[in-house]
């Protein structure tokens, strides 16, 4: 399992565990699984979608980055207010 922690400016959108995480990068969209390699990548608009032990959970962003490292995941997003 992966420790997932999600912050925006306003609060701690998310912060406990995950199975997978699939991140909007600047380059592309890619997924973070357990075990992933260390990394540190710039996000653009779209969709963060968490798996957890309660389902799929997603959040709307408009730009942020994510650091991954040694299972622990931690995104600085700003929420997407035009997202429907």
């Amino acid at each position: 399992m992966l420790k997932l922690k999600i912050v925006t400016p306003e609060k701690i959108a998310y912060d406990g565990e995950a199975k997978s995480v699939l991140v909007p990068g600047t380059m592309g969209q890619f997924e973070i699984l357990n075990d992933h390699a260390p990394i540190i990548s710039s996000l653009g608009r779209g969709v963060v979608e968490y798996a957890t032990a309660d389902g799929k959970q997603q959040i709307h962003v408009s730009g942020g980055f994510v650091a991954v490292q040694k299972n622990e995941v931690s995104l600085c997003v700003e929420v997407d207010s035009e997202a429907v």
